[in-house]
């Protein structure tokens, strides 16, 4: 055993990632100049929740209810801050103009290099915890640093940073994208990484649910992104989802808050968020993609 799984586990989950990146790269459709279509992204995102889903169900079976609902969580906490993530990709590439396969290809470099610092960030976390608990309190802190700085922000587009907004054209590599996307997984790994910390300490769980969500990143982008601007509260509800899970670690010698009721309070978090933001439409003065 090792982090909280066999070597079949985990060399058999690098397998199954490997392919699906193989299987992504290789589709047809994702090789055009345009980028794949809405339809087929929706449909690859769906593919990968299922398979992750699925992953999560087979943990279920061999580790118990609760194991699997730690990745449910996990997975759910990653997917839903990936989505500020793709805020900033959208910027990056308007500011790059780059086109749709462009804009894929960046995102294959982009999901790769993630993969390997989430893996350190997450062996360097799991680490920190076991031999000093009260980092606890200084992750709980960060959590809720970032909960505030997103929800004093008049809109998920004022959360990005500067540097980001502030980006021009380039022309020829893309190199100068590639390292604009890796920097800014760097960012929001400071956030995601703790936050599904607070809700598992197994190191399989906790890289397995980032891995699975990051997989789906790419094709998610591709489904969304000319609906962004419509998460008009998307800053909001994330705010509030860090704050819950900052309460969660902070508070968790003293309250227990059991994985059943946190997957329901998240939902019910970014639910609330999706049905206001749908309600209130896209904020004036924005179109989708601008």
């Amino acid at each position: 055993m090792i982090g909280g799984a066999t070597w079949s586990w985990w060399i058999g989950f690098h397998v199954v990632t490997g392919a699906l990146l193989l299987v992504d790269l290789l589709l047809p459709s994702h090789k055009k100049d345009a980028g794949p279509s809405r339809k087929t992204a929706w449909l690859w995102t769906v593919v990968l929740a299922l398979l992750s889903f699925g992953f999560a169900g087979f943990i279920a079976i061999k580790q118990g209810r609760i194991t699997a609902m730690e990745f449910i969580a996990g997975y759910t906490i990653e997917t839903s801050l990936s989505v500020d993530n793709l805020f900033v990709f959208l910027v990056i590439f308007q500011g790059f103009r780059l086109s749709g396969g462009e804009q894929h290809k960046a995102l294959a470099w982009g999901v790769g290099g993630a993969i390997i610092m989430r893996a350190v960030f997450i062996a360097l976390g799991v680490t920190l915890i076991d031999h000093f608990e009260w980092i606890t309190y200084l992750f709980g802190a960060l959590l809720l640093y970032a909960a505030w700085r997103l929800v004093s922000q008049p809109s998920t587009r004022d959360v990005i940073p500067r540097w980001v907004r502030n980006m021009h054209p380039k022309k020829g590599s893309l190199l100068p994208v590639i390292l604009a996307v890796e920097l800014t997984d760097v960012l929001f790994a400071v956030d995601s990484i703790p936050a599904v910390l607070a809700v598992s300490r197994d190191p399989f769980v906790v890289y397995t649910s980032n891995i699975a969500a990051i997989l789906g990143l790419r094709s998610l982008y591709f489904a969304i992104a000319s609906l962004l601007d419509r998460l008009r509260y998307l800053h909001y509800g994330l705010g509030a989802l860090l704050a819950f899970i900052a309460f969660k670690m902070l508070a968790a010698h003293w309250i227990d808050v059991s994985i059943t009721l946190s997957l329901a309070i998240m939902g019910a978090i970014l639910a609330i968020c999706a049905v206001l933001s749908l309600i209130a439409g896209p904020k004036p003065g924005h179109s989708a993609g601008h």
